[in-house]
């Protein structure tokens, strides 16, 4: 099949999408011909500025306005989308919060936000997700990890955990997944770079890119084209760095 609409008929639900990368991934995905669930946590607007531009390209999307932490607003973001659409062959998981507190001054509430949107909100969404997803001859599910996740951040004990709490979970569900059908991977971005800095590394003690610069939204979108469509159906379970060079990961 050419690279061109190759997801076309095919629909995505893309957690956190109203920017960076997942503005990004939602953009690549309705170029290959996927209709688009650009989901937000609060900003309507901002959700519906993707959309438009979508929309623009001459594809397919909606808004859904959703805080992945509440399973009953994840579920009503399902229903809505089968609604519109009529079916669900791709779920990413990108909603995430990369908050910045040391272990001594972090609270127990502050580790369980962290912990809560990062793998309590993609455990609801694949339980929202899977009986439709089971359904499509071409379903797949991609978490979206962090560079934190193998190599630590000081000051992100809550965001480590959960990054690193995502590639075990991507493990176990290709696993189980496998017998329907169903990829699993994780993406692994590197840092990404400041849009008003668009060339500049992030100030970091240990994360240094080989290719000298910090990743930009569309350094990690194509890869996520790749994952799900017709050409990424023989793999699965695989932790994925998309990073410059930062980290060789196994």
């Amino acid at each position: 099949m050419p690279f061109n609409k190759e997801m076309d008929g095919r629909v995505a639900i893309i957690t956190g999408s109203g920017r960076s990368i997942g503005r990004s991934m939602a953009l690549e995905l309705a170029d290959a011909g996927c209709a688009v669930v650009v989901n937000v946590r609060s900003n309507r607007a901002e959700g519906e500025g993707v959309v438009k531009e979508i929309e623009k390209m001459g594809g397919r999307a909606m808004v859904a306005v959703a805080d992945v932490i509440d399973a009953k607003a994840v579920n009503a973001m399902v229903e809505a989308t089968l609604k519109k659409f009529g079916r669900i062959d791709y779920l990413v998981n990108n909603a995430a919060l990369r908050q910045e507190k040391s272990i001594e001054e972090m609270t127990f509430e502050d580790w369980r936000f962290i912990n809560g949107i990062i793998l309590d909100g993609a455990f609801h969404c694949v339980k929202a997700c899977l009986e439709a997803i089971k359904k499509s001859d071409a379903g797949s599910i991609l978490n979206i990890g962090g560079l934190t996740g193998a190599m630590g951040a000081p000051d992100r004990a809550h965001v480590v955990t959960a990054k690193a709490g995502i590639a075990g979970f991507t493990r176990a569900l290709a696993m189980e997944l496998a017998p329907h059908k169903i990829t699993v991977n994780t993406l692994v971005p590197a840092m990404l770079a400041r849009p008003d800095k668009p060339n500049e590394i992030p100030a970091h003690p240990v994360y240094r890119p080989l290719l000298g610069r910090a990743g930009w939204p569309d350094d990690f979108s194509p890869l996520t084209r790749v994952l799900l469509g017709p050409g990424g159906r023989y793999i699965t379970g695989q932790i994925i760095n998309v990073n410059g060079g930062t980290y060789f990961g196994t």
